[in-house]
């Protein structure tokens, strides 16, 4: 299935992750592997970092650490869609924010994109001039590909700003047996180069929506992301 199509399955997909089997998602073809996914191989979920724990690794250096939940109005999210070329149905995002002596360190907001057949979580960085700073993999749900998550990978993305285009063979080297994690993680992080662009890099004046997340409201995402 198509990366950019695979995108508007994201709900069902993380109904697989709560124990919720939607009777479509019963049976996975795997075309690499020229079979159908076994149930362990469905139900695998490998937690690396907490949400709160890679914030940490996000910030090492910073004073505070807080949260929010960054908001989308529709016309932010058409913005955004145009922007990085490709549609998801998300409207808010779980983003965590380091400051330091009152300013602020940099941005590290958590994606789920589908990698082959599951979503990934992860969390990326952003510094105050727009550029990656950190890539880190909280939660894997695939068989393979996993390697995604190693440094000797995503080091690859720190640095790249939205003029990048931050696409296999461009700027992002491949690994073999795992290419659509890496087209997932590659588009997860383009989108919030631009997210952190639109809502927090440009001049003041724009429709921003962001507000703390409530106890309440992290508790429900964690359960969300299988945390």
């Amino acid at each position: 299935m198509n990366f950019f199509l695979a995108v508007s399955f994201t709900t069902i997909v993380m109904l697989m992750g709560l124990g919720v089997t939607p009777a479509l998602a019963e049976r996975v073809w795997d075309e690499e592997l020229n079979r159908f996914l076994t149930p362990e191989e469905l139900g695998q979920e490998d937690v690396y970092l907490s949400p709160d724990e890679a914030a940490k690794l996000m910030f090492p250096k910073s004073e505070t650490v807080r949260e929010a939940i960054l908001s989308l109005t529709p016309k932010q999210k058409d913005i955004i869609q145009n922007r990085i070329g490709w549609n998801f149905p998300e409207t808010s995002f779980e983003c965590f924010i380091g400051e330091t002596d009152g300013q602020t360190d940099g941005w590290a907001i958590i994606q789920n994109t589908i990698g082959k057949h599951k979503p990934m979580t992860y969390m990326v960085g952003v510094t105050p001039d727009g550029k990656i700073s950190n890539v880190e993999v909280l939660v894997y749900r695939e068989s393979r590909g996993s390697e995604v998550r190693k440094k000797r990978f995503n080091y690859q993305y720190e640095g790249k700003d939205v003029r990048d285009p931050i696409r296999i063979n461009r700027g992002i080297i491949n690994i073999s047996g795992a290419t659509m994690s890496v087209r997932s993680m590659s588009a997860g992080a383009k989108r919030v180069l631009v997210l952190v662009e639109e809502l927090y890099l440009k001049p003041q004046g724009s429709e921003t929506n962001i507000h703390t997340a409530s106890h309440s409201e992290k508790g429900f995402l964690e359960s969300l992301l299988g945390l």
